[in-house]
């Protein structure tokens, strides 16, 4: 099949993009980022803002798991790949900066660290993707901070707010903003987690929803 071929195919299709399994819970992600985003703007309760980007991040969590159970074509493992990273955008980059900002962390330095903390992160996340093209299986180690750790590590710093003082708090979270930041592009090796660190990162994530919803809430 020529190239033209594949082409002339997809223009019988009524919508681009694919729908199968192997993808759902990569848009379900994105679908609680955007409504983090919303919350957070809204001027609403800035805890479910933080719950849904921990949900985001459990739902990146396990769609790569998802995904490989699910028998696909070469161009769906593609697709997967470049939609998981475009998805993380959303997810890990733009959803904590809105929360940042709702915060009332605005000063410029601080709106200068989250262009930085931007670039640092599609450039992570562009490097991972030419890394994973070039891999005949799946990597061992990632390579600098993956950006979706953003869940966690902000919603878990934030608590901070409940026992620091205002100033302090914003400077201890403005500091740690930098070493994400700068971690996110370090070429350091990061393990990727496996077997029961599943199993450890999901009871985190439902620890921190219950803190967020039902403590908090």
């Amino acid at each position: 099949m020529t190239l033209s071929d594949g082409v002339d195919e997809r223009c019988d299709e009524m919508i681009l993009g694919m729908w199968n399994k192997s993808v759902i819970l990569t848009y379900v992600g994105m679908a609680f980022a955007v409504l983090g985003m919303c919350v957070a703007v809204s001027g609403g309760k800035l805890n479910y803002a933080y719950a849904c980007l921990i949900v985001a991040g459990v739902c990146d969590l396990f769609d790569g798991a998802v995904a490989r159970r699910v028998k696909r074509t070469e161009e769906e493992k593609r697709f997967g790949i470049q939609l998981d990273s475009l998805v993380d955008v959303v997810s890990f980059i733009a959803l904590p900066i809105t929360i940042f900002c709702a915060m009332g962390f605005t000063k410029g330095y601080q709106i200068g660290l989250y262009v930085l903390f931007a670039v640092s992160g599609i450039a992570r996340l562009g490097y991972f993707n030419v890394v994973t093209a070039d891999e005949n299986g799946p990597v061992k180690y990632y390579t600098g901070l993956p950006v979706t750790y953003s869940a966690l590590i902000f919603s878990l710093a934030n608590l901070g707010s409940y026992t620091l003082q205002a100033e302090q708090f914003e400077i201890l979270f403005t500091l740690l903003v930098f070493v994400v930041t700068v971690l996110e592009i370090l070429k350091v090796p990061v393990v990727k987690p496996k077997g029961i660190a599943y199993v450890f990162f999901a009871a985190a994530a439902v620890g921190m929803l219950t803190v967020y919803l039902a403590v908090l809430g």
